[in-house]
């Protein structure tokens, strides 16, 4: 939708309502619902203030210690929400509504340095001065349950009655079961500006994946945060509720893997060419990059205490860092032919938030072309069997010390993000250590 579209629709009665979102640091969508009149009148050319907690609270909402953008020390002031009118669409399953995604000032006119969208942005700005552009693609699974989202609350998120009673990967008569909600979101992503691409089973009870198109990083991040709230509100509508958390269960998690490939001036791919695997000397180097920075970016990758509960061996959740062509056992496997060609990063999980993922995409290769890393020999055969490989991280406690103490980090994204995000964990840290779980009730009131 254009600004002159939306105009006609709000003059016809056809657009009541333009919600103003903003990314946060979980990758959810925040923001405000506004009169439609007002938007155009009043926000179009001002923006909208809010308050900056919110890339400074926990994924409860709690305010917390320990960031320098926010605090009670600071009066927990205003940022500037500043919409970016090439994100403005409709919204199908929400009545006369649209939505428009905005990038955060500070009350003075600079850049909220933390924020994730800018992280993106400053990232594909430092790639174009290589003269290369960052095309991806992410893969979201989900984990679809017959109960509402108020009912699995009441329930502790347990007991709950998964959409399929076995493994449908690839099943059609196992997706036909919820074809109706599968649909419903399909065409209803495609008329907000997104485009799907197909739908399939997974391994875990329940579990499905919708794919959309690639398209260029920070579109295809924007894409990602669209659907994944619309696919929640739909379901929601439906009576149903899906997931995407990296490991609800003991059975297979959800993965996000991410599509990359870089372009050139031309618009032509910079990673294939005649070196090993069809990489060009610039793919070799990247990969090398992506590599040498996943232990440290693993922050970005995943980015929750559960997210790492889903590196198991054999599960299709890598755990040995190495690359393969059209390898599932590797972390990162090329996939494609010609100018299709890209590698997939396996490690992130439902969870990611897809603008500091893809960022740190984008940095990794950059940290390969800068420093021109050596790229290994591709791996042949199981990965899981590789005891040499360097690992994922373990927890999310390992994966904050690496990111703060290896400087690549630092390197590529400053201090400010850094510690940020630093704190971010370590506030989930805190929060799980005081947490007494089902687990530790099971094994010690009776037996301890």
């Amino acid at each position: 939708m254009d600004l002159e579209e939306l105009r006609v629709g709000v003059d016809n009665g056809s657009v009541d309502t333009v919600l103003l979102a903003l990314v946060d640091m979980q990758g959810r969508l925040q923001g405000k619902r506004l009169h439609a009149r007002y938007f155009l009148d009043e926000v179009l050319a001002g923006g909208s203030e809010g308050c900056n907690y919110l890339l400074a609270v926990d994924v409860d909402m709690n305010t917390v210690d320990g960031y320098a953008m926010s605090s009670w020390d600071t009066g927990y002031g205003d940022f500037v929400m500043r919409p970016d009118l090439a994100t403005l669409r409709r919204v199908p399953w929400q009545p006369g509504t649209a939505l428009v995604l905005s990038d955060l000032e500070t009350t003075g006119g600079d850049p909220v340095v933390a924020s994730p969208r800018q992280i993106l942005r400053r990232q594909l700005d430092r790639l174009a001065g290589h003269g290369l552009s960052a095309y991806a693609g992410t893969e979201l699974e989900f984990i679809l349950y017959r109960d509402t989202y108020e009912q699995a609350f009441a329930r502790g998120y347990r007991d709950l009655t998964p959409a399929n009673q076995y493994n449908v990967d690839y099943s059609l008569l196992g997706t036909a079961r919820v074809e109706p909600l599968l649909r419903r979101i399909r065409n209803e992503m495609f008329g907000a500006g997104l485009t799907p691409e197909s739908a399939k089973g997974e391994c875990n009870l329940g579990q499905h994946e919708i794919a959309f198109r690639y398209t260029d990083a920070l579109r295809c991040a924007d894409h990602h945060a669209i659907y994944k709230n619309g696919a929640k509100e739909i379901a929601a509508q439906e009576g149903m509720a899906l997931t995407f958390m990296a490991k609800p269960n003991a059975r297979e998690g959800n993965s996000c893997h991410i599509h990359f490939s870089l372009r050139g001036a031309d618009g032509r791919s910079a990673l294939l060419g005649d070196g090993p695997g069809h990489l060009s000397d610039t793919g070799q180097r990247v990969l090398a990059g992506l590599l040498a920075t996943m232990r440290e970016f693993s922050l970005l990758f995943a980015p929750n205490i559960n997210s790492y509960k889903r590196y198991q061996p054999g599960s299709f959740a890598p755990t040995a860092l190495r690359w393969g062509v059209d390898n599932r056992t590797c972390a990162l496997r090329m996939a494609g032919h010609g100018q299709g060609m890209r590698v997939e990063n396996r490690v992130p999980g439902g969870d990611v938030n897809p603008y500091l993922a893809i960022a740190a995409l984008v940095a990794g290769a950059l940290h390969g072309l800068e420093h021109s890393q050596e790229l290994e020999p591709e791996f042949l055969g199981n990965a899981y069997d590789d005891a040499t490989a360097p690992r994922v991280p373990g927890t999310l406690r390992e994966a904050m010390e690496l990111w703060t103490t290896g400087g690549a980090a630092r390197a590529a994204f400053g201090d400010e993000v850094v510690e940020h995000y630093a704190n971010m964990a370590r506030v989930e840290l805190a929060a799980y250590d005081a947490a007494v779980t089902d687990w530790e009730l099971r094994r010690g009131f009776e037996r301890l």
